[in-house]
């Protein structure tokens, strides 16, 4: 194919997106050299009225295309690509385990078996000790509290109580089955970390300057760098990178009234998780970010807050990958607070205050 239409003079090769069917033809055609175009289905919509063929798909996406009448779509390069793939499957690996665990919380419950009432993690050093104890055999709730290791010592008459069920041979069955899938998982999603590792060598300094961000860790780092790549110039500001992720409102408006929800549209859902747990970890902090996502659910929910936070770190990550000698610099959690008038701070103290009934007076320090 590659021959064929180098024969004919070819230069620009485009392309729709259909599920995974275009990946072939077009890692084979861009290895050929040839400047490969893959558009939204969504932006070459065949005009209504008109027959649709393949032959007149085909002389219509030319057409669009010559006339610069369609954006390609982002397709990061090889070396970017192999990184994906590795940390989307380890995504994928680590839902499985998520789904695997409470799959085994529901069996305890079904045994009438409350570890997870007692222990934050049933699946931590103390309680795997007490699943396998389970499993062998052990009944008496007494010798299976006496199992709890650090913290958990504290919870003794809790973790009886919680053992106090019926547990058969049945359930330790399933629960064995479970745990070993667990096991498994874990040792799936170690080997991916190793390999994450190793391929992220390349790219290790860019990963680094976006750990320093709140909320994002090594891992999450890797997981974006795999989403955006490290080449900004595709998105020529950081409205673009935010609109492309999805993470800014959607605009919907005629004769004056904006319309539907404000809603950011659905985008790259590997991105929007890792953004997502990246905002609510930020929100824990003593950062800038963290005070501004507290402020931000305080007024109007959490869920705008994680919207907000995201589209601000994404910012942050295209202004650091556009420019390789910047570094993230945090204003402080004190940068609202410094800035507001004296006056405001008041009125908005005795508000506070006068919410509840009270009834304010103020007199200057002496």
């Amino acid at each position: 194919m590659a021959g064929h239409l180098r024969c004919l003079g070819v230069t620009r090769v485009v392309m729709e997106a259909t599920s995974d069917y275009w990946k072939p033809v077009f890692y084979l055609l861009e290895a050929a050299g040839f400047e490969t175009w893959l558009v939204n289905a969504k932006d070459v919509k065949h005009l209504p009225g008109r027959p649709k063929t393949g032959k007149l798909d085909a002389a219509w996406l030319a057409k669009v295309a010559e006339r610069q009448m369609i954006r390609p779509s982002f397709v990061p390069p090889p070396g970017i690509r192999r990184l994906r793939d590795v940390t989307r499957y380890r995504a994928d690996l680590v839902a499985v385990r998520t789904a695997e665990k409470q799959r085994a919380e529901k069996l305890l419950e079904d045994a009438q078996i409350k570890l997870s009432v007692v222990a934050s993690d049933i699946f931590g050093v103390s309680g795997r000790q007490m699943l396998a104890a389970l499993i062998a055999g052990e009944r008496d709730p007494k010798v299976l509290a006496q199992m709890a290791r650090a913290a958990m010592r504290a919870k003794i008459t809790a973790l009886q109580e919680a053992f106090t069920g019926y547990f058969t041979g049945h359930h330790a069955f399933l629960l064995e089955k479970m745990l070993a899938r667990v096991d498994a998982l874990d040792a799936g999603i170690a080997a991916l970390d190793a390999k994450i590792e190793e391929m992220i060598a390349p790219f290790a300094a860019a990963a680094q300057r976006l750990d320093e961000i709140p909320g994002i860790n090594s891992a999450a780092a890797y997981a974006i760098l795999a989403e955006t790549g490290i080449d900004m110039d595709r998105f020529p500001t950081a409205g673009h990178l935010v609109s492309w992720a999805k993470f800014a409102p959607g605009v919907k408006e005629s004769a004056g009234k904006k319309k539907g929800k404000n809603a950011t549209g659905h985008g790259n859902s590997y991105l929007a998780r890792v953004l997502g747990n990246a905002a609510v970890s930020a929100g824990r902090t003593g950062t800038f970010p963290g005070e501004r996502y507290r402020r931000i659910a305080r007024r109007r929910g959490r869920k705008k807050a994680v919207v907000a936070i995201g589209r601000s770190i994404l910012v942050i990550i295209w202004h650091l990958l556009k420019n390789p000698e910047a570094r993230f610099t945090d204003l402080g959690s004190d940068f609202y607070a410094t800035r507001i008038n004296p006056e405001q701070r008041k009125r908005g103290h005795i508000r506070q205050l006068e919410s509840p009934g009270y009834k304010v007076t103020l007199e200057p320090a002496a």
